[in-house]
């Protein structure tokens, strides 16, 4: 009996050991690298991993590397997953991360600071320096468009104003409705 009692706990203990380790992790992230590339080096492919920050209601908040092309799913598991009773249902839980970019979950961001659901955080989106996944962020605005955006400001040396942003190919009366009062320059 004694034996089988200790062979009990021993499945039992083998078992919370590997559950444990099979969770995901924050990792914290070390200082910058002082190595700095040859002159002569060629621009190198994107990073193959990202780090953000998960702040706000999840098991642990910090910062996380996760593989490029994770999305805010990712970065919550990451995080330990969201805290009991947080209501996820307004988190864009598949949209695609950036590098450093902060993810709030449950709470209320300072106006300006991006939330997991709301990628605008109550800002704007800058035409004139904004990256094409802050301008898919936009309704209505895909991959293509928000392309074409940045093909328009890099042709005109940058939007003078909202109203430029007409003059893109595929944005009609409707659509710059739907982005006018999210964008500014």
């Amino acid at each position: 009996m004694r034996a089988l009692i200790a062979v009990t706990i021993l499945v039992v203990a083998i078992a919370a050991f590997l559950a444990w380790r099979a969770q995901p992790h924050s990792e914290p992230v070390g200082p910058a690298s002082t190595y700095s590339a040859p002159l002569a080096a060629t621009p190198s492919a994107p990073p193959s991993t990202i780090v953000v920050a998960v702040q706000g209601k999840v098991t642990h908040p910090g910062l996380v590397r996760l593989p490029s092309g994770s999305r805010v799913a990712d970065a919550i598991a990451a995080a330990g997953g969201a805290l009991p009773g947080v209501d996820l249902s307004y988190v864009n839980s598949a949209r695609k991360l950036t590098d450093g970019e902060l993810i709030v979950i449950g709470e209320t961001p300072p106006p300006g600071v991006a939330a997991a659901g709301d990628p605008t955080g109550g800002g704007k989106v800058d035409l004139n320096s904004a990256s094409l996944t802050e301008l898919e962020t936009l309704p209505g605005i895909g991959p293509a468009l928000a392309q074409r955006i940045i093909d328009y400001r890099t042709q005109h040396n940058g939007f003078r104003s909202v109203d430029e942003l007409r003059q893109v190919s595929g944005i009609g009366d409707a659509k710059f409705a739907s982005v006018k009062d999210l964008v500014t320059v």
